[in-house]
C-alpha cells in the first residue's frame, strides 16, 4: 500500500495545530493590548519591581565537640530604593527615618565631611579640595559655605542645621555609594525589632524603604576564644577592590582570626527576593526567587570547656602577680597560653591576655569603644600566641643541651663545677645562683637552670649550630598556623647580628634564651611538643574539618591549599635533623627534676600533683628600651611524663619569675586530665594587625 495518503494526512494534522495555537496567541495579545491595555499600562506606572538580597548566614565555627562559638541569630537592616519620589519627599522621608533610628539607639551611615557646631571639615586637606571640584564650589570656601552649597544642591529647605545635617549625611551616601530602582542604599544595619516594626507598620509613611531580616553575627561565648576566631565588620573600599566579582559593598566580612582566614568558606551564597512597590515606594509584595545558602562551618580543634579554663587560670595568674600574692609585686596586664597535642600538633586552647568581645564589632563599633581597644597599652586586639615574639630566657636551655649532646661539644655524664661567676673572654658572667650550684651533669643543670653550665656548652659550640637545632625545633620560624598576622620571630645568629657582626660574648647569652632570641609562645609549644614526642616534627593546626551546609566535608588538601595560598604559608625550609633518643631522654629527666625534686624551680608548684610533669621555668630579662629592668616570665610543660599527650606554654609579660606561670599550667592540665569539673556554660553575653618585637 502506498504510504503517501498517510503522510498528507500528517501535514494537515501538524498545519491544523499550528493555526490553533496561532489563533489563541491573537486572541491573547488582543486581551492584553486591546480588551485589558489601559488597565496594565496603569498599572505599570502606578507599580515598581524592585530586586533585594537575601543575605544568606555566615557558617557557624565550632570547637572540636560540635560546641558553638560563633552563629547567627536574626536581625533587620534598612535599605533605601530610587523611587519616582521628588527631592523634598526624599529628605524628608530620609529625616522621618533617622528619627526613627535615632528613638531606638540605632546609628545610620554617615560619611559626610562636614561637621556642624562648630562647622569643620573631618576629612583630609586633598579629599576637601576633590570634593569642592566634585561639586563646583569655590576652591576656598569654608566649611559653612560648602554646607550651604550642598544644602542648596540636595534642595534642603529645612532651616534646622541640625536636621539638615541628617539628611546631607544620607543624600551624601547616595551619592557616594549609589542607589538605583534595583541596587538600593544601606542606611543602617542590625537595627532594633522597635524600629523595625515601626517601619513596618508605617510603611507608607516611608516610600522607598524596606526592612530586610538579615543574619547577625553572634559571638555566644562572649570573650572566650575571642583572638581565635576574630570579628567581622562592613568590607571596605579597599577590600571591595579585589572582590567586586562576589561582595557588594555592604557586605560583612571577616577582619581578623578565623573569620578572616575562613571568609571564603564561611560566607555563604546570597537569595534574591523579588519586591512590588506602588510608585511612591511602598511595599506592596514580595516573594523569593532565589534561595539563599549558609556558608560552611569551620570545626576548630579547641576544647570550649579548656580554652575556658585556660583563659580563667591566665587571668588569675596576671591579677595575682599585680596583687603581689606572690612573694613580689609586679606590674603585668598582658600574656599568653598555648595547650596543644603533643603527637598532632593539634591546639587545644590558645589564650591571649588581656581579651576583648567581639560582638563590639558586630554592626558598627561605637567610636568610644574602639578609641578603648585601640589605645589600651596592652594591645587587647593582638593575638599575642602568635602576633608578638618574646626573649623565652631558661625555657630555651633544653635547645641548647640537646645541641650541645648531638654535636658532641657535652656528654650525658660530664660534670661541671657551678662556682657562680662564669669567665671568659675578659669578661664575667653570672649564674642566677651567685654562690653557684657546685658540681651538676647536664640534668642537674637542667633541674636548676644553671647558666654556668649552659655558657660552658656555648664555648664550645658555635653560633651557627645552636640556630641549626633552634629551626629544627620551630623556633624564628611562623608554624604555619590557620590564623593571620603570624611572626616568624628570631633566632640567636650572625644574620640576626647585621652588620653589628656576631662577637663571641654574644653566645652567653644565646644559650640561655637571650641575645637577639625572640619567640611565639605558639613557637614555644610546637617546640616543647617536639620535646616530649622524641623530636619528631609536628606542624601545629587549628582547624578541624570545614563542612558544607549539605552534610559534606571540604576535603582537607583543598582547605590546606587555599589557606595556604591566603596566608603565605610556605615550607620552612628547616634542614631535617636526627635527634638521638639518648639526647632527648636526658632533657626530659632533667625536665622532670624540676617538677619531682625539691631542688626543682617549680617542685612547689607540682610536689601533690598525682600526674608526672616534665617542666621548665623561664625568667627572660628584656632588651633595653621599653621594658628595660623587666622580666618575663614562662612556664612550659608536658605530661603525663611516661606517654605525654600535651605540651602546655604560659608567658606572662613582666611577670617576674618563672615559676609564678606554674600553677596556670596546673589548672589547665587539672582540666585536661578531669580533676576538676569545669563544663561548658552558656555565655549569651552580646557584646590591626601590629607585629611586635620583644
Amino acid at each position: 500500500m502506498s504510504k503517501k495518503p498517510n503522510i498528507k494526512l500528517r501535514f494537515n494534522f501538524i498545519t491544523t495545530i499550528i493555526y490553533v495555537v496561532g489563533i489563541i496567541l491573537l486572541l491573547q495579545l488582543f486581551n492584553l493590548q486591546i480588551v485589558h491595555g489601559s488597565e496594565y499600562r496603569e498599572q505599570s506606572n502606578t507599580r515598581l519591581t524592585r530586586e533585594s538580597t537575601i543575605e544568606a548566614d555566615r557558617g557557624s565555627i565550632l570547637d572540636r565537640s560540635g560546641n558553638t562559638i560563633v552563629g547567627n541569630t536574626m536581625g533587620f537592616s534598612v535599605d533605601l530604593y530610587k523611587t519616582k519620589i521628588d527631592d523634598k519627599t526624599l529628605n524628608q522621608t530620609i529625616l522621618n527615618v533617622i528619627n526613627v533610628l535615632e528613638q531606638n539607639g540605632d546609628s545610620y551611615v554617615d560619611d559626610f565631611i562636614i561637621d556642624i557646631n562648630p562647622y569643620a571639615f573631618n576629612v583630609s586637606d586633598e579629599k576637601v579640595a576633590k570634593f569642592k571640584k566634585d561639586h563646583e564650589i569655590d576652591e576656598n570656601a569654608s566649611a559653612e559655605e560648602c554646607f550651604n552649597a550642598m544644602k542648596e544642591e540636595y534642595e534642603i529647605e529645612n532651616s534646622d542645621v541640625s536636621e539638615a545635617r541628617k539628611m546631607m549625611a544620607i543624600r551624601y551616601a547616595i551619592q557616594e555609594k549609589g542607589y538605583s530602582t534595583t541596587k538600593p542604599l544601606q542606611i543602617s544595619s542590625n537595627i532594633k525589632r522597635e524600629s523595625a516594626l515601626i517601619f513596618n507598620e508605617k510603611s507608607s509613611e516611608f516610600p522607598g524603604i524596606n526592612v530586610v531580616v538579615e543574619p547577625v553575627r553572634n559571638y555566644e561565648q562572649g570573650t572566650t576564644a575571642s583572638h581565635i576566631v576574630g570579628y567581622t565588620g562592613k568590607i571596605t573600599s579597599k577590600e571591595l577592590e579585589t572582590r567586586k566579582d562576589t561582595y557588594d559593598q555592604d557586605d560583612i566580612v571577616g577582619k581578623n582570626g578565623i573569620e578572616s582566614a575562613f571568609e571564603e568558606y564561611l560566607k555563604g551564597e546570597d537569595g534574591i527576593k523579588q519586591l512590588d512597590m506602588s510608585v511612591d515606594g511602598t511595599v506592596q509584595e514580595e516573594y523569593t526567587t532565589k534561595e539563599a545558602v549558609k556558608g560552611s562551618d569551620v570545626v576548630l580543634t579547641i576544647d570550649l570547656n579548656l580554652q575556658k579554663v585556660t583563659e580563667q587560670a591566665l587571668a588569675n595568674t596576671i591579677n595575682k602577680i599585680n596583687s603581689g600574692g606572690y612573694s613580689q609585686q609586679y606590674d603585668t596586664n598582658s600574656g599568653a597560653a598555648v595547650v596543644m597535642e603533643v603527637k598532632t600538633g593539634r591546639i587545644l586552647a590558645m589564650a591571649s591576655y588581656p581579651t576583648y568581645n567581639p560582638q563590639d564589632f558586630v554592626g558598627t563599633i561605637s567610636t568610644e569603644k574602639w578609641n578603648e581597644y585601640n589605645n589600651n597599652p596592652d594591645l587587647p586586639l593582638m593575638n599575642k600566641t602568635i602576633q608578638s615574639a618574646y626573649a623565652p630566657g631558661s625555657i630555651f636551655k633544653m635547645v641548647t643541651a640537646i645541641a650541645g649532646l648531638e654535636s658532641g661539644v657535652v656528654t650525658t655524664t660530664e660534670r661541671v663545677n657551678d662556682t657562680g661567676t662564669f669567665y671568659k673572654y675578659n669578661s664575667s658572667w653570672h649564674c642566677w645562683q651567685r654562690g653557684g650550684h657546685g658540681w651538676l651533669n647536664i640534668t642537674g643543670a637542667i633541674e636548676k637552670s644553671c647558666n654556668y653550665f649552659f655558657y660552658t656548652i656555648g664555648t664550645r659550640m658555635d653560633i651557627d649550630t645552636l640556630a641549626k637545632y633552634a629551626r629544627y625545633f620551630g623556633l624564628g620560624v611562623k608554624t604555619g598556623v590557620e590564623l593571620p598576622g603570624e611572626v616568624s620571630g628570631t633566632v640567636a645568629s650572625k644574620e640576626a647580628a647585621g652588620k653589628r657582626g656576631w662577637y663571641p660574648g654574644d653566645m652567653m647569652s644565646a644559650v640561655i634564651g637571650q641575645s637577639y632570641n625572640a619567640f611565639t609562645p605558639l613557637q614555644m609549644a610546637k617546640y616543647i611538643s617536639m620535646v616530649a614526642n622524641g623530636g619528631n616534627k609536628i606542624t601545629p593546626t587549628i582547624v578541624e574539618s570545614v563542612i558544607r551546609a549539605d552534610g559534606t566535608e571540604v576535603p582537607k588538601e583543598e582547605v590546606e591549599q587555599t589557606i595556604k595560598a591566603k596566608l603565605g604559608i610556605t615550607d620552612d625550609g628547616v634542614e631535617d635533623l636526627t635527634i638521638s633518643q639518648t639526647s632527648v631522654d636526658v632533657v626530659k629527666e632533667g625536665m622532670r627534676s624540676v617538677t619531682s625534686d625539691e631542688s626543682g624551680t617549680a617542685y612547689s608548684v607540682f610536689k601533690n600533683f598525682p600526674i608526672e610533669v616534665g617542666g621548665k621555668t623561664g625568667s627572660a630579662e628584656t632588651e633595653s628600651g621599653a621594658n628595660n629592668g623587666k622580666t618575663n616570665a614562662w612556664f612550659a610543660g608536658f605530661a603525663p611524663y611516661d606517654d605525654p599527650e600535651i605540651a602546655v606554654v604560659v608567658f606572662v609579660e613582666n611577670g617576674g619569675h618563672g615559676w609564678y606561670t606554674g600553677e596556670t599550667v596546673r589548672e589547665i592540665m587539672e582540666q585536661y586530665f578531669g580533676m576538676n569539673t569545669t563544663q561548658v556554660q552558656e555565655d549569651m553575653t552580646q557584646a590591626p594587625y601590629v607585629e611586635t618585637y620583644r
